[in-house]
């Protein structure tokens, strides 16, 4: 990246060219930032929901091997 030239070196065109320029960048790091802004709150909201649905699943699960450890007590025991 150049250095920015000295302001009073520079004639009032290319001043207000500079700042022109400037302006633009300004207004693209706005538009970027708002972008990545809403990007990250649509990813906070689907890690909320996968959070979410994890927890369901993990309860679906503990019950399904609490079943399945209550099915394998009935059963008898085989001997060999």
């Amino acid at each position: 990246m150049n250095p920015a030239p000295d302001a009073a070196a520079l004639p009032v065109p290319a001043l207000e060219q500079e700042l022109s320029a400037l302006e633009q960048r300004q207004a693209s790091l706005i538009a970027h930032t708002r972008a990545l802004r809403a990007a990250n709150q649509s990813l906070r909201a689907e890690l909320a929901e996968a959070n979410s649905r994890n927890k369901v699943l993990a309860a679906r699960a503990a019950e399904a091997a609490q079943r399945l450890d209550a099915l394998l007590s009935r059963l008898p025991e085989v001997a060999e």
